[in-house]
């Protein structure tokens, strides 16, 4: 009844102090832009969108998210492949050789990138957005119903001093 009333001006609103309600502002902005970043940062590491969602369920399902070839590491073996086929003493042969050894090594390390930057960079913020944005947003619904619970408290309080004095005018 009081957050009806106060969204229809009918009811006084306590407000929060002016520095709080910054930081409050400074909170949401935060984890806005967080989820921004995770989600972009994912879509990077990943862009193959039905990889990302397979690799969401293994991780709400507890399992471990299976090893995949990177790109870089599919080409080596294709070149190397190619290179068995025309013959490894060829030139081409021997330059598919090379060029797939380094792109091998370029895969690896993609895939080593991947791995760190997930758990360097985007475990903490999936940390921020599951645990400490939790705790502020469920912090913060206690804090509303709180002034909620006053407002009404110091509505009635008012009606009564109302009523009491009115009642002492008609004596």
């Amino acid at each position: 009844l009081q957050f009806t009333e106060e969204k229809l001006g009918q009811a006084e609103k306590t407000e929060l102090d002016a520095h709080f309600e910054n930081l409050l502002a400074r909170a949401d902005c935060t984890k806005n832009w967080t989820e921004k970043i995770l989600r972009q940062t994912e879509v990077l590491l990943q862009p193959n969108p039905s990889a990302r969602v397979e690799e969401f369920l293994y991780e709400k399902l507890d399992r471990k998210v299976p090893s995949r070839v990177t790109n870089g590491e599919l080409l080596a073996q294709y070149m190397t492949e190619a290179a068995n086929d025309f013959g490894p003493g060829t030139p081409y042969g021997k330059t598919l050789i090379k060029v797939g050894e380094t792109q091998r090594r370029l895969g690896a390390a993609e895939r080593e990138f991947i791995r760190s930057a997930s758990i360097n960079f985007l475990t903490p913020l999936r940390n921020f957005l599951e645990g400490d944005w939790r705790t502020i947003s469920k912090e913060r619904r206690i804090l509303q119903n709180r002034r909620l619970d006053l407002d009404a408290s110091k509505a009635r309080l008012k009606k009564a001093k109302a009523a009491e004095a009115k009642a002492a005018v008609t004596l």
